[in-house]
């Protein structure tokens, strides 16, 4: 695809989208007005962030936060965007919150003093379908009812759910191309400059070349690691001998031209 023709696709995007938003988190105060507002806490400072934000497991697994950061008050906040509807998100909040909660824990210290860790989701569609623009998850005893914390907080955004409150109107700029507000002045400059401007669009234009090249790259990766499998498991019916890592080394060998 052209320059040309990634222009035009850039000037379709808005703050949900993923691009849009990483490149939007590289600002602080942007990072710091839209938690006030998720939070329903117009102190809240943010120490420090970090979009694109890997976490990795010990099974070698890694995710990339959209945009990590650091509060005021010692929480660790993951924030996520979404589009589709297209798998268990609540399940993906709570691996989110669980690889954060183990990466910010320092060897050897009390639980108690592991950092609390808030996962914000949001999303186009209501993920509960109640009728609300934000919901809070809690934690509670199913014989008594009464909410008990462990440091983990689970929030949900949504754009599809409009009631004239803040977060219905923040969510407006974040998923509208033409609107903007004087309450989050950060947040709409921001979409402005990348959406409107041409230096801003460059910039878009560049992150979207480089995405769709890696893009390229992990997929053919990702092809190869399948094919190392299957081979892997063919060598090892074949020859019953073989244990897995010699079958492994052997494939390998296989398909050093891939």
């Amino acid at each position: 695809m052209n320059r040309a023709k990634i222009r035009e696709e850039v000037k379709t995007l808005v703050p949900m989208d993923d691009i849009m938003f990483r490149k939007m988190a590289e600002d602080k105060a942007f990072c710091e007005e839209i938690l006030r507002v998720f939070l329903d806490d117009p102190v809240l400072i943010v120490l420090d962030h970090t979009p694109q934000y890997t976490v990795t497991n010990l099974q070698g697994r890694s995710v990339i936060l959209d945009a990590h950061c650091r509060l005021g008050d010692g929480r660790e906040v993951d924030i996520e965007v979404q589009n589709a509807d297209d798998d268990d998100h609540q399940r993906r909040v709570r691996y989110n919150g669980a690889l954060l909660t183990a990466n910010t824990a320092d060897p050897g210290i009390k639980f108690e003093r592991i950092s609390d860790v808030c996962v914000i989701f949001i999303s186009r569609f209501d993920i509960f379908e109640d009728g609300f623009p934000l919901y809070h998850i809690d934690r509670t005893v199913r014989e008594t009812g009464k909410v008990v914390r462990n440091g983990f907080e689970e929030i949900y955004v949504n754009s599809a759910v409009k009631d004239g409150s803040d977060v219905s109107e923040l969510m407006e700029v974040f998923t509208s191309q033409t609107a903007y507000s004087d309450k989050f002045p950060v947040t709409s400059s921001e979409k402005h400059r990348y959406r409107e401007t041409e230096k801003g669009q460059d910039d878009m234009c560049a992150i979207v070349e480089k995405y769709r090249a890696e893009g390229k790259a992990e997929g053919k990766a990702e092809e190869r690691q399948n094919i190392l499998v299957t081979l892997t498991e063919n060598l090892m019916k074949q020859d019953p001998k073989l244990s897995k890592e010699e079958a492994a080394d052997k494939a390998k060998k296989l398909i050093t031209v891939f």
